[in-house]
């Protein structure tokens, strides 16, 4: 990914992230754009050149750009030797293919090389066609949070 490039996904993953944390019911609506937006300041303090990051970007043979994964080979909460995924994506019209697999088996393949020795990532519970697709790529659940709704 470039720096140009990094500027509009900084964007589009803050939009997502606020938008997933209200659906989620974590956010209000009015709030979610400027937390989402702190939230990915904190964790890329030096944008673009923050250190332990990684930004792969999934492109076919023709040059379509079809999605991103975004790696920190650090763990946020200090897991050792354990990097995290903090945001993976593929546009719309190409999920269901098989791209999204192979961008993660990328993921894993970055991490592999920089001698970081397994890799996390958060889901939303309600994410059933990301989460078969870890399941199936060997993910575990190591932890779950639940929540039941009062009103």
């Amino acid at each position: 990914m470039t720096k140009n490039e990094f500027d509009q996904w900084r964007d589009d993953v803050v939009r997502a992230f606020a938008d997933e944390q209200v659906a989620a019911g974590n956010w209000s609506p009015a709030e979610a754009m400027e937390l989402a937006a702190k939230a990915n300041d904190a964790l890329l303090p030096d944008g673009f050149a923050t250190a332990g990051m990684l930004y792969l970007r999934a492109i076919l043979a023709d040059g379509t750009y079809i999605g991103v994964v975004w790696l920190g080979l650090t763990h946020p909460r200090g897991t050792p030797d354990c990097a995290f995924i903090y945001d993976i994506e593929i546009d719309e019209g190409h999920r269901g293919a098989g791209y999204g697999r192979a961008l993660l088996g990328a993921a894993e393949d970055a991490v592999r090389s920089r001698g970081v020795g397994a890799v996390e990532l958060n889901v939303f519970g309600d994410n059933a066609r990301a989460i078969g697709l870890y399941q199936t790529s060997g993910y575990r659940v190591v932890t779950q949070q639940m929540r039941k709704s009062l009103r």
